[in-house]
């Protein structure tokens, strides 16, 4: 295509673009233009089309944005001297301002997003140095000792890297608190750590005090060691055999980098991925990020250190001080401060690392709200739009970053604006049904035509609503706080690995079913005003409809907060690898054919007979890892013995008697990368736009009618005598501690006697 035709086109757009925004047209020529665009818009993706033909796709959408921008602006606002309309009214409009802002925000973003680079390849005498570090907090023994074998099973020449575990558990400020407990507990954490990490090769270190959370723990690290880079990774982030072959390379093509950045890839599913079951299905939500907006950020130099999986050079910690810690989120932060000096980055589209990710809904919104009051501390004490030394597109790249975080508060607008007309009769949006419904259809689905469009395979439409809303109840009022006080939020570590005995109804979830019941209540409303006022039934069964939406939202949301039993605190992994296992004293050819750090599936070759088992029998199974290794034979637990299509079977668990044995369950379930690159691309399927909103409206039904199921099943046992009974005992034991039932008592012991009461 010559570029006279290219330059044509784009006049072409850009004409129809000026002509759809300010020309006064009727409400029929508009559906007629709006039917067009879209028409234009779904031909281009059917046909697959990119480069120039996916930017005039997204130019004709920003066109229908645009004119709907203009309608609402020029049109729709209350009158002023009506306060009572124009204050929720102007409130609404700037929530969809934000939204169209943020919009153009991540079309500038992710529009061309870089393609995944490929590693340089080096000569082992030219690598450089490496640091690898672990910082930890409170974290389990057992997942520290796996990620440290991880670590040190990476390949790498063995006298180029040294992997470090520093400890923030096991602090002299911890091991001399006041707290007897706790001192014992920090004293026996320390002796713990400091022994396995002798014995698995890996230097341990800790610090006097517990200052600037992680990023001192990290730069507490950067005094001690000597390495050109820095690896991080995330107590729970294991890395595979390649991550440093994949990664280092590029500091040698640039003396400017201070970052190479990979995808964080989960084992586990989040909360909504593991109660609506869609993890093995549909992308997760961290796909998008990793997926597109990190690398449609590396396009423009704004790709930024996520915490873990990154490598960064020392050369440039030391210009800035090390990592920065006056926000809690030391990553973002650091990689602006770099950016700002003139430091580059790199985005590695390849997951590299695979870690664990909150289990309940509770933890979920507790790392959250962390990520958003840290992203709202670096707009309020850096404001990147005004940061000497960015380009004009890492300001816009940042901004696009942190104001991302306000989202709670446009979808708390959102949620409640119907209700002020179906409630109040207040009328916030000045236009007719006819009106209200073809501007806004239109311009709601071009949006979502849009959103597939850049997304479609990495984000299921609907999906990111859902994320938002469930988020936005309760980091609103985290939002809220640090807007006031910046400087208010600590560093709360993320709990890991966790497992649900039982289903429940999450502990946070109570204003869920009160929306919903509100939501409900306004239906009801609709009705009766269509009734009593048929003369605005128009406006009425449009706004109505809108809360309809939020209602569908809210239902899906209460399948969200209504925990599933699961004790498997990570899914089964894949991996077909030829073993022998050892029972009854002989050893005999199997296949492991999936696998977690817990325990395995064993396949046994041929189709003999089967010993039976009473209860768990001890066993052992040997392979050749890929990293060679003292020992081979890795002890377990046989829990059954059975047999299905494929042939006998055993189920079994890892007895993990000593370090070395670590390094075997490391080498079974981490060492190979390519597992979670294909396991992301079977699940990385474009749903479309239609069949996809008949999906989600599907499992929204399902999952309104399984929340309210978990609701009378949590009434019918806090009914029940028994449990009355317990919880009469601890709240007499709590009185007889002297303490009243309605101020509990600030005593980690006292707690814990009532608990014990409870349970006895």
């Amino acid at each position: 295509m010559t570029k006279t035709l290219v330059f044509a086109l784009w006049g072409i757009c850009a004409a129809a673009v000026l002509t759809l925004i300010t020309l006064p047209i009727s409400l029929q020529t508009h559906l007629i233009a709006g039917t067009v665009v879209v028409g234009a818009m779904m031909l281009l993706k059917a046909t697959r089309q990119g480069g120039i033909w996916r930017m005039i796709a997204i130019a004709l959408g920003t066109s229908i944005v645009l004119r709907y921008v203009f309608w609402r602006t020029t049109s729709t606002l209350p009158p002023l001297n009506q306060p009572e309309n124009f204050i929720p009214g102007l409130l609404l409009y700037l929530a969809e301002m934000y939204s169209v802002f943020m919009l153009f925000l991540s079309l500038f973003v992710v529009m061309m997003p870089l393609p995944s680079r490929k590693p340089p390849q080096q000569d082992d005498e030219d690598l450089p140095t490496v640091d690898v570090f672990i910082p930890t907090y409170n974290e389990d023994v057992g997942l520290l000792a796996t990620t440290m074998a991880a670590a040190m099973a990476m390949d790498y020449p063995a006298d180029k890297f040294t992997v470090w575990l520093l400890d923030d558990g096991g602090t002299e400020q911890k091991r001399n608190s006041e707290k007897a407990e706790d001192a014992v507990a920090a004293q026996s954490r320390h002796a713990v750590l400091q022994s396995l990490c002798e014995s698995m090769g890996v230097r341990y270190l800790t610090r006097a005090r517990n200052e600037h959370a992680k990023a001192g723990n990290l730069n507490n690290g950067l005094k001690h060691s000597t390495g050109e880079l820095i690896a991080v990774f995330d107590a729970d982030h294991a890395p595979a055999r390649d991550f440093l072959r994949e990664t280092v390379g590029f500091f040698a093509e640039d003396e400017k980098l201070f970052l190479v950045q990979t995808p964080h890839f989960f084992l586990n599913p989040d909360p909504l991925e593991r109660n609506l079951r869609t993890f093995e299905k549909m992308p997760s939500e961290n796909e998008m990020f990793y997926g597109i907006i990190q690398r449609g950020l590396d396009k423009w130099n704004a790709a930024f250190f996520c915490g873990s999986a990154a490598v960064l050079a020392r050369k440039a910690l030391n210009e800035t001080g090390g990592f920065a810690g006056r926000s809690i989120t030391e990553d973002c932060e650091t990689a602006l401060g770099l950016h700002s000096r003139g430091w580059n980055s790199i985005y590695v589209d390849k997951p590299l690392i695979a870690g664990l990710q909150p289990a309940t809904f509770a933890s979920f919104i507790g790392q959250r709200s962390r990520w958003a009051q840290g992203m709202i501390q670096i707009l309020r004490f850096q404001f990147p739009l005004f940061k000497r030394g960015l380009t004009f597109a890492q300001r816009l790249c940042y901004m696009s970053s942190t104001l991302f975080w306000l989202f709670p508060i446009t979808r708390a607008i959102f949620l409640i604006a119907p209700l002020f007309y179906l409630f109040f009769g207040l009328k916030i949006f000045v236009a007719s049904g006819q009106e209200f419904l073809a501007y806004t259809s239109s311009y709601m689905i071009v949006n979502l035509i849009m959103q597939n469009y850049l997304y479609g395979s990495y984000r299921w439409p609907w999906v990111s609503d859902l994320y938002e809303y469930i988020q936005s109840i309760h980091l609103l009022p985290a939002l809220v706080s640090v807007i006031r006080n910046p400087s208010k939020p600590t560093f709360k570590v993320t709990a890991k690995d966790e497992s649900i005995d039982k289903a429940r109804v999450s502990e946070i979830g109570r204003p869920f079913y009160l929306i919903f019941g509100l939501l409900v209540i306004a239906v009801a409303m609709t009705v009766h005003r269509i009734i009593v006022e048929p003369h605005t039934a128009d406006v009425t069964v449009v706004v109505g409809g809108w809360n309809l939406l939020n209602l569908i939202l809210v239902g899906c949301a209460l399948g969200v907060v209504s925990e599933r039993r699961e004790r498997q605190r990570t899914r089964r992994i894949t991996v077909q690898r030829r073993c022998e296992f050892l029972f009854g004293g002989e050893w005999i050819p199997a296949t492991i054919e999936d696998v977690s750090v817990h325990g395995a599936r064993i396949k046994l070759a041929g189709e003999g007979a089967m010993p039976t088992i009473e209860g768990p029998v001890d066993g052992a199974i040997r392979f050749t890892p890929y990293t060679p290794l003292p020992v081979t034979e890795l002890p377990l637990t046989i829990q059954n013995i059975g047999r299905d299509e494929k042939g006998p079977f055993i189920g079994c668990r890892f007895r993990v008697d000593e370090p070395a044995h670590y390094r075997l369950v490391a080498d079974l379930v981490f060492a190979n990368s390519e597992r979670w690159t294909s396991f992301q691309k079977a699940r990385r399927v474009n749903i479309g736009l239609v069949r996809g909103t008949i999906w989600f409206y599907g499992v929204a039904l399902y999952q309104t009618g399984r929340g309210l199921g978990y609701l009378m099943r949590e009434i019918r046992r806090r009914e029940d005598p028994n449990v009355k009974q317990l919880i009469l005992m601890a709240q007499t034991m709590r009185e007889q501690d002297g303490v009243s039932p309605a101020k509990p008592s600030r005593r980690r012991s006292d707690r814990k006697k009532a608990a014990a009461g409870a349970q006895s």
